[in-house]
């Protein structure tokens, strides 16, 4: 098989995964209150669960707020969870504009001034991790905690058959998963189903430019969780050295923790990209770190 080939189906059969166990985990919440907010020439798609201190939950790419349905009764327990899609996912149609997670970002932010919230617990998953971080350094002052699932802050923080899968995403693509169940269930809540290939080749275009945010990752001062597999496709030193410029793992926190930063770090055993977004072990992750006092000085 040629190279690009074989490429193409490493990407077709992960996402073929993606898409099963999102089918077959779905298990719809009800929402309390959905709507779509007018930010950046977007109608966004956003769902409301839950009541309490509010936490926008971003899904992975191709993707859309029914990604979290197995851990949203978990997530919504004692807060208000904000579930969105992003530009041309879910119920969200796309508009004439290229994908970027800078413009994804802001449109978050905007979907939070709509909102009226002060300040929001923000996390995101793959791509909607990607866009979350983003959001933290774009907006600062909206972001009261960080919640990062399975996602990098460079582009080669993904492993390399991941990055070539990615960058390879197009008409192609597109047409090989319409027989998925990732596609039935984007057909079936899209504004426009014939978008779908405009999505993945929205999304490639994206992929294939490089990124490297480090040196704005190490001037976040919101207390951040990082949350990994350890079979993520996410490289193991990447999701260390992310922590590291955090402020975490530096030193030893001492016999009472003075010395800890306000970075936490989770590596959840037996856990894939595929699985991860799904697993009760991240809703049971997340919940203390949300629900933990802010601390009194960043770092």
């Amino acid at each position: 098989m040629a190279p690009k080939r074989q490429l193409l189906a490493v990407l077709i059969a992960k996402v073929v995964l993606l898409a099963w166990v999102v089918a077959g985990a779905q298990t719809k919440a009800p929402a309390a209150q959905s709507g779509y907010a007018p930010v950046d020439g977007l109608k966004m798609y956003y769902e409301i669960h839950g009541t309490g201190e509010p936490l926008v939950l971003i899904h992975g790419g191709l993707g859309s707020t029914g990604m979290f349905d197995p851990i949203m009764p978990a997530l919504s327990k004692g807060r208000e969870v904000i579930a969105v899609d992003l530009q041309a996912h879910g119920r969200t149609a796309d508009i004439d504009r290229p994908m970027s997670f800078e413009a994804m970002a802001d449109d978050v932010a905007g979907l939070i001034r709509y909102l009226k919230m002060e300040k929001a617990d923000v996390m995101g998953y793959s791509v909607g991790g990607e866009v979350a971080l983003r959001v933290a350094i774009q907006h600062p002052d909206i972001v009261r905690k960080l919640v990062i699932v399975s996602a990098a802050f460079r582009r080669d923080g993904w492993y390399p058959e991941n990055v070539a899968g990615m960058t390879q995403m197009g008409p192609a693509t597109a047409a090989q998963m319409k027989q998925t169940p990732m596609y039935q269930s984007y057909s079936q809540i899209a504004p426009r189903p014939e978008d779908w290939t405009v999505l993945h080749t929205k999304l490639g275009e994206m992929f294939r430019k490089d990124y490297d945010w480090s040196s704005e990752v190490q001037n976040i001062h919101t207390p951040t969780l990082l949350v990994f597999g350890d079979a993520d496709a996410v490289r193991t030193a990447h999701a260390v050295e992310f922590f590291e410029l955090l402020g975490g793992g530096r030193k030893d926190a001492g016999w009472d923790g003075s010395g800890m930063s306000t970075a936490r770090l989770a590596i959840l055993p037996g856990v894939t990209h595929y699985t991860i977004f799904a697993s009760s072990a991240v809703a049971q992750t997340v919940t203390p770190f949300l629900d933990a006092p802010m601390p009194k000085s960043p770092h």
